[in-house]
């Protein structure tokens, strides 16, 4: 048997290491390529559940003949506090851009802010008064419509 020179060993090695190497970049892709696609199909999850509850609050509404705002003001707020939390995990991203990105994003952040806190507000107020209220009001619309 004949021994390998050197440099027919280090050729040999080197190929070994070129498929190994090539082998490890096709994985990695594979593997951006499922996280991407996994990120993409959970990125739209909270957009289908606000689609989704949306679409479930009219059909009450329409079930119930009246218009409730509750179910709105829960949509609204789930939407909000969505978006606060998108803006805050893209904070430092606005950092690095500096000057207008970050004033415009402080400004976004504070009027959010306000947003929640009147939709909070409107949903206890709701939820203090009686339920047969929105009864009421409802049979007062459709009274004027009967009596024409």
């Amino acid at each position: 048997m004949r021994r390998l020179t050197p440099e027919e060993r280090r050729r040999e090695t080197q190929g070994w290491r070129e498929s190994i190497v090539q082998a490890f970049i096709r994985v990695e892709d594979a593997v951006h390529a499922g996280l991407g696609t996994l990120l993409a199909a959970i990125a739209l999850v909270p957009l289908v559940a606000v689609a989704v509850g949306l679409l479930y609050t009219v059909q009450v509404s329409f079930r119930e003949q009246a218009l409730v705002p509750e179910p709105f003001l829960i949509v609204g707020l789930i939407a909000a506090i969505r978006r606060l939390l998108v803006l805050t995990a893209e904070f430092a991203r606005f950092l690095e851009k500096g000057g207008g990105a970050f004033q415009g994003a402080m400004l976004e952040l504070g009027l959010l802010t306000v947003m929640i806190v009147a939709l909070v507000g409107s949903l206890v107020s709701l939820r203090r008064r009686p339920s047969h209220a929105v009864a009421d009001r409802a049979g007062a619309i459709e009274t004027p419509e009967a009596s024409v």
